[in-house]
């Protein structure tokens, strides 16, 4: 009786959640998770093949974004306003970038204190790569220098994130 119930149950399910749980169309990697914008224009289409049509084109090499989804060699992305669409795994880079969010300047310092020296203002937007974690503060590289800011001012780091 069981089999018969799960027979039914894949026969009536659509092909698409098939193929997504379908481990030949995963990568293994873990879902949600960073990765970068590897060319300097990455088409996003509607859906996971080149028979959807391009939503728009991203201008940005090295720009964080978060995959939400997998489907074979497709990757459904979301960028820091929570646009999302679907890209090419081709274009994307496991790098890990991140992006100062917000509307102010944020200050990098020395040390992961708040009142070490100041290094450098990053404006809002200005990507960088992500060095190490603590619980509060991240080491980025910003045009070449290396500073600690806290890792509430950036996008592209997940808060329980910490490595070094």
């Amino acid at each position: 009786m069981r089999f018969f119930v799960l027979l039914i149950i894949i026969i009536l399910m659509p092909a698409s959640v098939l193929a997504l749980s379908d481990p030949a169309h995963n990568s293994g990697l873990p879902i949600p998770r960073f990765v970068t914008l590897k060319p300097d224009e990455v088409n996003v289409r509607t859906g996971p093949g080149t028979r959807y049509p391009i939503e728009w084109v991203y201008h940005r090499a090295g720009m964080p974004v978060e995959v939400i989804e997998e489907y074979d060699v497709w990757r459904k992305i979301r960028d820091m306003e929570g646009t999302s669409g679907w890209v090419h795994k081709s274009m994307l880079d496991g790098k890990h970038n991140v992006m100062i969010k917000g509307k102010e300047d944020r200050v990098l310092r020395v040390d992961p204190d708040a009142a070490a020296k100041p290094l450098l203002k990053a404006e809002p937007k200005v990507t960088g790569r992500l060095m190490e974690c603590d619980p509060s503060w991240c080491r980025v590289q910003i045009s070449g220098r290396k500073g600690w800011i806290e890792k509430k001012y950036l996008w592209g780091v997940y808060d329980n994130e910490v490595f070094d």
